[in-house]
């Protein structure tokens, strides 16, 4: 729609007249909500002007509202004259021009869990970076490839005296990397950065576990805390993180006839909605049944303090490897290997949005299997 914009006066006080302009229709307020006909221009003339000056005074104003006038309405109503060509043009400067770091941070707060936790994190490190905002069109590949440097030679935010590690700096730099991927998905980019910058290599780690052996001596061996002993078998048995089991509800548990145990939940690190299959004994580990919301493991923490339990259990059974809770989940994984459980079911059971990710426990299952494999021989040692 046209907008008419008509140049104006208003009289005031002293003999004065203030210039405006009028649009029709109204058009959007650019100071406030809602809409307004009228923008001043702080220009008066006088209403009866006598002297020479005056009069040259009143038409040199004049003049410079008339212009202002013109150029308003060409401002108003040039987006409906552009070509496709320049709209495009148009849309994708504005689009270059918004910050990067904004954007980041509006797909952050779309997460859940801890992965909305580690976004923020993330996102940090880029702040710092950046001095606090960089535009879209001001990244570019030696821009990114700075940055991957800057994470490698980072400090940790936990603790000023070591470097972040490889794993965290692969991890937040791939973040960056799927806000670029959004960013020229929505048109904020010319071009697809993110397929063109490669990754912060993933360093090896070992991902310890328990033997079923240690699983039984650790279920039978007393702990401390017994609250936290049942959330790690429970963790065992299922392959559940802590903060899936610390939100875990009891109306979330239910029976299906002829398939037995499922958790219906979202996964707290990824959102996702998830039905998880559960053993009876998993099951009856939990004890006696209670309300539906109330939490199946209430009052469980995970701290330095509840750490000392974990390891002084662990010790108890006799295990001298470093366990933490979430080697746990781990055991689950190798053991559901071990036993002949396929890598794509598992990556499933234990919410892994990629098969790859699951890899790492088909490693360790391999390297067991070469160990078994020496245990028969025909000689004596």
């Amino acid at each position: 729609m046209t907008v008419k914009v008509t140049l104006r006066k208003k009289t005031i006080t002293r003999g004065r007249q203030s210039l405006y302009l009028d649009f029709y229709p109204p058009i959007k307020n650019p100071n406030k909500d809602g809409f307004t006909r009228r923008e001043f221009l702080g220009l008066y003339i006088l209403s009866k002007p006598k002297t020479t000056t005056e009069k040259q005074s009143n038409k040199q104003k004049l003049y410079i509202a008339e212009q202002l006038c013109l150029k308003r309405e060409n401002e108003l109503n040039k987006p409906e004259i552009y070509t496709a060509f320049e709209l495009d043009q148009k849309r994708k400067i504005e689009a270059g021009n918004k910050c990067f770091i904004k954007y980041c941070q509006g797909l952050a707060s779309e997460r859940k869990g801890s992965n909305k936790k580690s976004w923020k994190s993330a996102l940090n490190y880029l702040v710092e970076f950046c001095n606090g905002s960089i535009k879209f069109n001001e990244l570019n590949i030696d821009v990114l490839e700075r940055y991957k440097r800057y994470l490698l030679n980072s400090n940790s935010v936990r603790s000023k005296k070591s470097k972040l590690s490889q794993n965290t700096a692969h991890s937040y730099f791939n973040k960056v990397k799927a806000a670029l991927k959004s960013g020229f998905k929505d048109g904020y980019l010319a071009e697809d950065l993110s397929s063109k910058v490669n990754p912060i290599p993933k360093a090896e780690t070992r991902r310890e576990f328990l033997t079923q052996d240690e699983l039984i001596r650790l279920y039978q061996t007393d702990c401390n805390n017994p609250l936290l002993k049942k959330a790690a078998l429970f963790s065992a048995l299922t392959g559940l993180r802590f903060s899936d089991i610390k939100a875990l509800t009891w109306g979330k548990i239910r029976h299906i006839d002829n398939l037995g145990y499922m958790i219906f939940f979202d996964q707290l690190k990824t959102g996702s909605p998830e039905y998880h299959p559960i053993s009876k004994e998993a099951y009856e580990l939990l004890g006696e049944k209670r309300k539906e919301y109330d939490f199946v493991f209430e009052g469980l923490e995970y701290s330095a303090y509840q750490n000392k339990h974990l390891y002084q259990w662990i010790g108890a059974a006799g295990i001298t490897k470093e366990i933490t809770f979430h080697c746990f989940r781990h055991t689950y994984a190798t053991l559901q290997l071990l036993g002949g459980t396929d890598i794509y079911t598992v990556s499933k059971m234990l919410g892994h949005k990629d098969v790859g990710t699951t890899q790492v426990y088909a490693k360790i299952t391999n390297e067991s299997k070469f160990k078994a494999a020496g245990k028969i021989k025909l000689r004596k040692s």
